[in-house]
């Protein structure tokens, strides 16, 4: 049998008629970028978990802990409830390309949520539920949501001050806890799949069968580290064609191949997690556990050695929690049992950084012998025993954590792309794997560099079925993100070496431009301070349209597991960097302010060492403080993801940033 054409694809595929790649309107439709690279008929939601359902019907998809059983729903019985979920939200009076927005902490409710406005033939859009309720407004509003559907009685708190600005919103739903007053549209989880009942299947199918594959079905909004946030439209075939080939670049694997399982917990509103967890756990029928709410105060790890996932997804700033975790583990030990663990971690390390192809026989014998005797303990101690694949995405790693999980036998594969990409543009994985890569290409996607200078290093550009539709309601900066050809710019430098893997080596707006003209990435400096000295936690360097470079710092210490934010206690690991100085320091402000004369001269040395390998003089640190309090979501300086927010830190940090720059 030949292979069709595109142009008889095409002619197949039931597309809405589309004069331009790009929209801004919610109800738009765009031309495909389909050749010979994706060929691929292209499907919408609706026909892909109908495609799902007929291989996986009977296996388990979801899985939630109530008290302290597990409760588990099958690809039929999610199909079904997303069904009703659709039939509740047009009972509910949800229009064509309206939104239907999931305020809350991830769970069967949420993903149910979202599969059944998409049926429903709205637009789902997620709300970071660290959200303030002016940015909840801001969302709820610019994407017309007809529902809101919240998780518990804080998260209703922030849209019931809100909801008289609201104009189009008709009702809201609470999926956890009782209600604690019945206010008139509020609804109660059980109440609103009740509603669909009244509302026969010929109705719902009228409405999926006139949805077409270029059409919006989900609005991600980019939380904005400048200006108000823009909400990124995702066609059906972004979100189908995305969760089919980007995750078998990262080699995950079809359920009649062998079940995949992966925990859910980070924000679905954000691109990374909602494609890997949701869309991807449908395409391929994986099962998807769902963490606690309070998983990032601690408890994933529970979650994780009771679901013993196959893969397991982490940003930066997860990974690093759990190594910081581990080494206050190793450090509690008995002298022997540190020794043999310090040992093995670098057997390990040694063996994952040479190419396997030159281990000798001996080499290979400790590895397996530090491996079973002490890493596969400690592997399974996190929740890992099962976890063959683990990934990094949505903010770029620092090649210290890299190392450290390369000493546990753990490769983290990095992925990189952006929500306008739909998630992953460049994957790692077991068959495309090089230290501090982002992998390479996604089959199917092609890259340029543009502006590439001397050293080989330009802007990323991206081109492929993954590439989103528009900004909603934003030509300006639509047009700005995509050249005359429709190329989508990242805004990313990097550089692609001769196999083709991508390195990326900082962002176009973060790059230091000093006052003497020269261009300095931050990040490996960054990077290279924390290295030299484990007691820093996060590194900021300053010196655009400035003389020299300077440097903030924050110390490691411990969080407030109930308000998540950091406190005045350093972290195991920073008492351990203070007493190996000889340093009695146990708090945040014993050091600071220059009163730990110990420490400061450590830090002024490890910070000699960094400049010691500087390029340039004008790559030298000049100046440096240490903040009173570590960066954190509710302090501001990072994003709901953990990125370090720049623009914000500058505000924050004003007047110490200018005393370092004082004549």
């Amino acid at each position: 049998m030949r292979n069709l054409s595109i142009e008889e694809v095409l002619a197949g595929a039931e597309l809405a008629p589309a004069q331009s790649l790009w929209t801004t309107e919610a109800s738009g439709s765009v031309q495909l970028r389909m050749d010979e690279l994706c060929p691929e008929q292209p499907i919408t939601v609706h026909q892909m978990f109908t495609n799902s359902v007929q291989k996986y019907g009977k296996l388990t998809a979801l899985a939630s802990k109530k008290g302290n059983k597990w409760e588990k729903v099958t690809f039929s019985e999610y199909y079904h409830l997303s069904r009703m979920a659709a039939k509740g939200f047009l009972k509910l009076g949800l229009e064509r390309f309206h939104s239907v927005a999931i305020l809350g902490f991830n769970s069967a409710e949420w993903f149910i949520a979202a599969v059944g406005a998409v049926f429903a033939g709205g637009i789902m859009a997620g709300i970071y539920t660290t959200n303030s309720p002016d940015a909840c407004l801001y969302v709820a509003n610019d994407s017309r949501a007809n529902v809101i559907v919240v998780e518990n009685q804080k998260q209703l708190d922030k849209i019931l001050e809100v909801k008289d600005k609201l104009p189009h919103l008709k009702a809201i739903v609470q999926y956890s806890g009782s209600l604690k007053e019945k206010l008139p549209n509020l609804y109660s989880w059980e109440e609103f799949m009740g509603l669909g009942l009244e509302v026969s299947d010929q109705e719902l199918d009228e409405v999926i069968c006139s949805q077409k594959a270029n059409q919006c079905c989900v609005l991600i909004y980019t939380s904005g580290t400048t200006g108000s946030p823009k909400g990124v439209m995702l066609s059906h075939d972004n979100i189908t064609w995305t969760a089919h080939h980007a995750s078998r670049a990262g080699d995950m694997q079809p359920a009649e191949i062998s079940q995949e399982s992966l925990v859910s917990y980070l924000p679905l509103s954000h691109i990374a997690a909602q494609i890997y967890d949701l869309w991807t756990g449908i395409q391929w029928g994986e099962q998807v556990s769902f963490a606690q709410p309070d998983a990032l105060k601690g408890s994933l790890v529970d979650t994780l050695r009771e679901a013993t996932p196959t893969a397991h997804m982490g940003v930066p700033r997860v990974w690093e929690k759990i190594m910081e975790k581990i080494k206050e583990g190793i450090s509690q030990c008995g002298y022997m049992k540190r020794k043999l663990v310090t040992w093995a971690m670098s057997v390990s390390l040694e063996a994952n950084q040479r190419l396997t192809k030159y281990v000798n026989h001996f080499t290979s014998f400790l590895f397996t012998l530090a491996d079973s005797l002490v890493l596969q303990k400690l592997r399974a101690e996190l929740g890992f025993s099962n976890c063959v694949k683990f990934f990094s995405g949505a903010a770029p790693i620092g090649s210290e954590t890299l190392q450290f999980f390369l000493g546990l036998n753990i490769r983290l594969y990095e992925a990189y792309g952006m929500s306008e990409s739909s998630g992953p543009h460049f994957m790692s994985g077991p068959k495309a794997y090089q230290f501090s890569s982002c992998g390479k290409v996604v089959p199917g996607c092609q890259y340029k560099l543009v502006n590439v200078d001397g050293d080989g290093i330009g802007e990323v550009c991206f081109w492929g079925r993954n590439v989103f539709m528009g900004f909603l309601n934003m030509e300006d900066k639509t047009k700005e993100a995509l050249d005359e050809d429709g190329w989508l710019r990242s805004g990313d430098l990097g550089r692609v070496d001769e196999d083709g893997f991508l390195y990326i080596t900082g962002r176009i707006k973060e790059l230091i431009i000093t006052a003497g003209g020269e261009n300095i990435p931050p990040l490996p400096i960054e990077d290279a301070v924390k290295q030299e000295l484990p007691i820093i936690s996060n590194a900021m360097l300053i010196g655009d349209k400035r003389k020299f470079l300077s440097i903030l710092l924050t110390l490691k210490c411990t969080i407030n597991p109930e308000t998540t934010e950091p406190t005045d206690i350093l972290s195991l690991e920073a008492v351990e960097f203070c007493q190996r100085l000889g340093s009695q320091s146990t708090k945040v402000s014993d050091i600071i302010g220059g009163k730990d004369k110990l420490v400061y001269q450590s830090i002024e040395e490890g910070i000699a060492r960094v400049n010691s390998k500087a390029t340039s003089n004008a790559q030298r640190i000049q100046k440096w403080i240490i903040l009173g309090k570590d960066f954190s979501i509710v302090g501001g300086e990072l994003g709901p993801t953990m990125k370090l927010r720049r623009p914000a830190v500058l505000q924050i940090y004003h007047s110490e940033i200018e005393s370092f720059y004082r004549e």
